[in-house]
């Protein structure tokens, strides 16, 4: 799923420098995530980095975007189609 920011959000600007996709802006009120740009940092990072620097815990997945990780690596490379992407280890 893509992720949301939802009216609990104060405005630190902290989310929007963490995002690699350029997917957070600041809306009319609060930061918005673009869902067609959203990867949750797969390609990137273990966990969304949003989600990570949060301090009041805002972001949560979209619902109304529901994808799987194939789609959510798929706009990776669709963003990055000259970057490698990380891959998490998978433990046995």
């Amino acid at each position: 799923m893509a992720l949301i920011i939802t009216d609990e959000c104060i405005n630190c600007d902290v989310c929007e420098p963490e995002c690699p996709n350029g997917a957070i802006t600041m809306g009319e009120e609060i930061y918005e995530i673009d869902p067609g740009k959203c990867t949750e940092c797969v390609g990137h990072f273990d966990e969304p980095q949003c989600v990570v620097v949060c301090p009041v815990e805002c972001i949560p997945k979209d619902p109304a975007h529901p994808d799987t990780q194939k789609q959510l690596l798929g706009k990776f490379f669709k963003l990055h189609p000259d970057k490698t992407p990380y891959l998490p280890k998978v433990s046995d």
